[in-house]
């Protein structure tokens, strides 16, 4: 089994920062590509930013310049540092994540956290 803990979500005003951490354990034998993804209510989930094993990002345009994604291969996390959080950035922040479970995996498994809320207030 797989799973994948996210935490520091809260509630922060806007122009704060958070800071969000997914962590993967269990069965892996490597992880791909990690992201982040978000869901606010009424909307449909989208893409927050990723990174690819060789450390390669891509972000959402909404949050270009103000959010940052980073892992640790030896530990098997990731973070998103949130920056100049604005009130539409509240939402459900989910971790995902592309593991490979064992060396005969042709592909890789995608994995999700159960999410963890950020709430940004005016």
């Amino acid at each position: 089994q797989v799973q994948l803990a996210e935490s520091g979500g809260g509630l922060v005003q806007s122009g704060g920062s958070l800071r969000l951490s997914c962590a993967a354990s269990g069965s892996i034998f490597s992880i791909n590509a990690m992201a982040w993804y978000r869901r606010a209510p009424g909307k449909p989930r989208e893409l927050v930013a990723f990174i690819n094993s060789r450390g390669m990002t891509t972000y959402a345009d909404s949050v270009k310049g103000r959010f940052t994604i980073s892992r640790d291969n030896a530990k098997n996390t990731s973070s998103l540092q949130m920056n100049s959080l604005k009130p539409e950035d509240t939402a459900v922040y989910y971790c995902n994540a592309q593991i490979f479970r064992t060396l005969l995996d042709i592909a890789p498994g995608h994995y999700w956290g159960q999410g963890t809320q950020v709430t940004v207030s005016l």
